[in-house]
C-alpha cells in the first residue's frame, strides 16, 4: 500500500536526523522518540488491511480509521518533534513558506473545513469507492490534525498572545465542532450515506445504529482526548504562573519572563537570590 510509505520515510528520515543530533550531544529525549514511535505505529495499525476492509463495510470501523489517523496520531507526531529536528527541513523555502500554517487562527479554520467536507455525502462515498481518493482523504485527515496539534504543542513558537490559557479556549473549540459533528450522526435518524444504506446489517449493526456508534467513537475519542489536554494545559497555567512571578520578583522583565517560561528556558533566565 503506497499510503504505508509516508511514515516508512518518515521514520527513516526522523531517525537520521536523531542520530546526528545525538553525535552533537543534543539528544532527542527519549519520550519524543517514543511518541513518534507511536505515531507510527498508530498510522499503520489505521491502514492495516483488516480495519481497511472493514472501514469500507461499516461506518463505524472508518470512523476509527478517522480518529486514529486525524486526530491521535497527529498527536503524537507533534509530540515527538523538536526544533532542532526540523531545522534541515525549515532550511527549504518550500518548507518555510508552509509554516503559517501551524498559527492557530490559521490551523483552526483549516482543520473545521477538512472534518466537515469530507463528511460531506459526496466527498465521504467518493473516498469509500475510490482508493485514490481514499488515500488524499487520509492525507488530508492527518495533515489537518498535524497544522491543529502544532498550534498547541508550539513545536516552533506562536503568536505571543497564544498563551496556555488561549489554547485552552482553542482546545475546547475544537471539540465543539466535533461533537457537532458527532451529533449529528447520532439524532440524524435516518443514514447519511447510501453507501452504507442498504438495510443489511454487518456484524449485528443495521446502517441507522452503526451510523450512531461512528458519531459515539467521534465523540468519545474526541471527550478523552480533549479532558487530557484540558488536565495538562491547566497543569502547565499553574506551574508557569509560579515560575514567572518568581522572575518578575528577581527583577526580570515580565515579558522577558512570560516568554522563557512559556518555551522552557525559566530556569535559564532566572537570577541567583
Amino acid at each position: 500500500m503506497a499510503q504505508l510509505a509516508l511514515p516508512l520515510v518518515a521514520s527513516v528520515m526522523y531517525g537520521l536526523r536523531a542520530r546526528t543530533l545525538a553525535r552533537r550531544g543534543t539528544a532527542v529525549p527519549t519520550w519524543r522518540i517514543a511518541s513518534f514511535a507511536g505515531a507510527v505505529v498508530l498510522f499503520v495499525v489505521a491502514l492495516s488491511p483488516p480495519l481497511e476492509s472493514r472501514a469500507e463495510e461499516l461506518f463505524s470501523f472508518h470512523m476509527i480509521q478517522h480518529v486514529l489517523l486525524g486526530d491521535l496520531a497527529p498527536l503524537l507526531f507533534v509530540l515527538g518533534l523538536t526544533g532542532p529536528l526540523l531545522r534541515p527541513l525549515l532550511a527549504l523555502g518550500a518548507i518555510a513558506a508552509l509554516r503559517p500554517l501551524a498559527h492557530p487562527l490559521v490551523a483552526l479554520p483549516v482543520w473545521t473545513l477538512n472534518l466537515y467536507l469530507w463528511h460531506v455525502p459526496f466527498l465521504y462515498e467518493g473516498a469509500v469507492n475510490n482508493d485514490a481518493v481514499h488515500a488524499l482523504e487520509h492525507i488530508c485527515f492527518f495533515t489537518a490534525g498535524s497544522l491543529m496539534w502544532a498550534a498547541v504543542v508550539e513545536v516552533l513558537p506562536g503568536p505571543a498572545w497564544f498563551g496556555t490559557a488561549a489554547k485552552l479556549g482553542y482546545v475546547v473549540a475544537v471539540r465543539l465542532l466535533e461533537t457537532i459533528l458527532g451529533n449529528i450522526f447520532i439524532w440524524a435518524g435516518r443514514p447519511i450515506y447510501d453507501v452504507y444504506a442498504d438495510g443489511s446489517e454487518l456484524y449485528g449493526l443495521s446502517p441507522l445504529r452503526d451510523q450512531g456508534l461512528a458519531g459515539t467513537i467521534m465523540m468519545i475519542e474526541g471527550s478523552l482526548v480533549t479532558l487530557g489536554a484540558i488536565a495538562w494545559l491547566f497543569l502547565r497555567w499553574g506551574a508557569e504562573s509560579e515560575l514567572r512571578q518568581q522572575l518578575i520578583e528577581q527583577g526580570v522583565d515580565a515579558k522577558v519572563a512570560s516568554r522563557a517560561v512559556r518555551y522552557g528556558r525559566g530556569e535559564e533566565v532566572a537570577r541567583p537570590r
